[in-house]
């Protein structure tokens, strides 16, 4: 009876023991999106991605603006000309109506594929950066802020992720 006693309360330790070396992994998080916001490569991506944004939702404005132009046009020729010629052009600027929209949804997929595109070449670009500085640095997992509700601001590595991508992409 002894031994088994004895026997369990070594292997309550041995797993005890166990767990608390195991324990011993570094964990830290960084703010990706301030890291994409901060550093020299991610603020030309994000300007790029922008710009390509605000020429889309230019070109869609002016196109909409035209189009509302072309429908109160119609409106005031409501009453001046035949029923017939007014369907005629109702019916064509509903399918101008459905052209734009045919557009705007396919600017839309095209932005958003490009955004994919630029933000992959991004993190292609800065994770080898980062996964050198977590091997230099014996850190076994990084987590992004998005996923942590309260931390030591001693394990935030924004800033010195931040540095470190600076310093090795000009």
């Amino acid at each position: 009876m002894n031994f088994i006693k004895i026997f369990f309360f070594l292997i309550i330790n041995f797993f005890i023991i166990f767990n608390y070396v195991h324990a011993d992994q570094l964990l830290k998080f960084a703010n990706i999106d301030e890291i994409l916001q901060k550093t020299e490569i991610g603020k030309k991506t994000l300007n790029k991605i922008n710009e390509i944004d605000q020429s889309n939702i230019k070109k869609l404005n002016s196109y909409e603006k035209e189009l509302k132009n072309q429908e109160k046009q119609l409106e005031l020729k409501k009453n001046i000309i035949s029923e017939k010629e007014f369907n005629k052009e109702v019916n064509e600027l509903k399918k101008k109506i459905v052209d734009f929209n045919k557009k705007k949804n396919l600017m839309v997929k095209e932005f958003s594929d490009i955004k994919k595109k630029e933000l992959k070449i991004l993190f292609d670009k800065i994770n080898p950066i980062i996964q050198s500085y977590m091997n230099e640095n014996s850190i076994e997992i990084l987590l992004n802020t998005k996923n942590i509700f309260i931390g030591s601001k001693k394990s935030d590595l924004t800033e010195v992720l931040i540095n470190e991508i600076n310093i090795k992409i000009k």
